[in-house]
């Protein structure tokens, strides 16, 4: 697909493969970056024939980091020198909100790390839903050790995902992780020999657009990163037998429980697009930010 300065986007199947593409300075994030990953999600997100969003990377790393071409004012946004990578000097990110877009995508996403991430380079992969690494990866959250704080939400992220007494390690340390401890602390599924990356990736792609029913992926994704932080269950029942009811009664169900009994693959009809159901306690959601709803 054309249209893209710092990634690859392509289409493989049920598969939307989100490269990125700057392998000449180790994959380093631009603004210009962020805003495509947003574009790049936003275009996931309403085509129902993309199943699975993969984000990898091209070149022998994930990513460096921000892009620091321009010295020691390249975090600078008030004097104008890390417009580049930060955006406007109040903070926001405008357009690069790629945070918020990858959160919003109602397909499931899996990062395939090629290669090492550090800073921004593995922030950014935080909100995605499954990683898998090379095994010669390296991770790194290096804020401290370039005088800032952990960004793109990770501070939130981070101890979701790996606990705090290990987000707090890696982040007052800054020092690089290795792939092995990645893994022990979960913050990667799984690791494989570096060559086999984007193999693995795929299969397991493959297997959740071949099994799962769209609109049953969209809301578990929403339900498990929504419901996971709170105290009890309390949140969680409050919907998902609504949501079973609502379910039961619609074609994915039905074809679900056939195809197990048939022993056959499923074919659901439902598509996210149309047949998605309302999520209000999304804090996220579009639409409830249009219409100005609490999360």
């Amino acid at each position: 697909m054309s249209g893209w300065n710092t990634l690859l986007v392509e289409q493989e199947g049920p598969i939307l493969w989100v490269r990125l593409n700057r392998p000449e300075v180790l994959n380093a994030y631009t603004s210009e970056m962020g805003t495509e990953l947003v574009r790049a999600f936003a275009q996931a997100d309403g085509d129902d024939s993309v199943a699975v969003v993969v984000l990898t990377a091209t070149g022998r790393v994930f990513c460096a980091g921000a892009d620091v071409s321009a010295g020691a004012g390249a975090f600078d946004t008030e004097s104008g020198e890390g417009a580049k990578n930060f955006g406007s000097a109040d903070g926001s990110r405008g357009n690069s909100n790629f945070i918020r877009a990858m959160m919003d995508c109602r397909k499931p996403s899996i990062v395939a790390f090629n290669g090492s991430a550090a800073g921004v380079g593995l922030t950014l992969t935080l909100p995605c839903d499954i990683r898998i690494a090379a095994d010669t990866a390296k991770f790194g959250c290096v804020f401290t050790r370039r005088g800032l704080v952990p960004e793109a939400g990770s501070a939130w992220f981070l101890p979701r995902l790996v606990g705090l007494s290990t987000a707090l390690k890696w982040c007052l340390t800054g020092a690089l992780v290795p792939a092995t401890e990645a893994l022990a602390a979960g913050l990667v599924s799984e690791t494989v020999p570096a060559d086999q990356v984007e193999t693995r990736a795929r299969a397991l792609a493959l297997e959740i657009a071949a099994n799962c029913s769209p609109v049953a992926l969209a809301l578990t994704r929403r339900m498990l990163w929504h419901f996971s932080g709170d105290t009890g269950p309390g949140g969680a029942l409050s919907v998902d037998a609504a949501l079973n009811i609502a379910l039961g009664a619609k074609g994915d169900v039905h074809e679900g429980v056939a195809a197990f009994l048939e022993k056959r693959a499923p074919d659901f009809p439902l598509t996210v697009s149309a047949d998605m159901p309302a999520t209000p306690w999304w804090p996220d959601e579009p639409e409830n930010r249009r219409q100005g709803n609490p999360a």
